[in-house]
């Protein structure tokens, strides 16, 4: 249940520019908990990495770099 708060955290994040903005600058995963509790989310470290393990790389991608999608080869390799 508190890995789906992740979850849902992580489509707030990629759906909305100024989240994008306030966590683009974080490296340190016990203050993006925190200031994802200041706004509601609650989960661990733990839980936060269990969801992300659980992204795709092009949810992935959308989370770190929004706006740019996963490179794709027009002949592949």
């Amino acid at each position: 249940m508190v890995q789906d708060s992740a979850a849902s955290f992580f489509k707030a994040v990629k759906n909305d520019q100024a989240l994008q903005q306030n966590f683009k600058a974080i490296t340190d995963p016990s203050t993006f908990v925190e200031m994802a509790g200041q706004r509601g989310y609650s989960f661990t470290v733990e839980e936060l990495e269990a969801a992300i393990s659980k992204l795709s790389p092009e949810e992935m991608a959308a989370v770190i770099n929004p706006g740019v999608g996963p490179r794709r080869h027009i002949l592949p390799r």
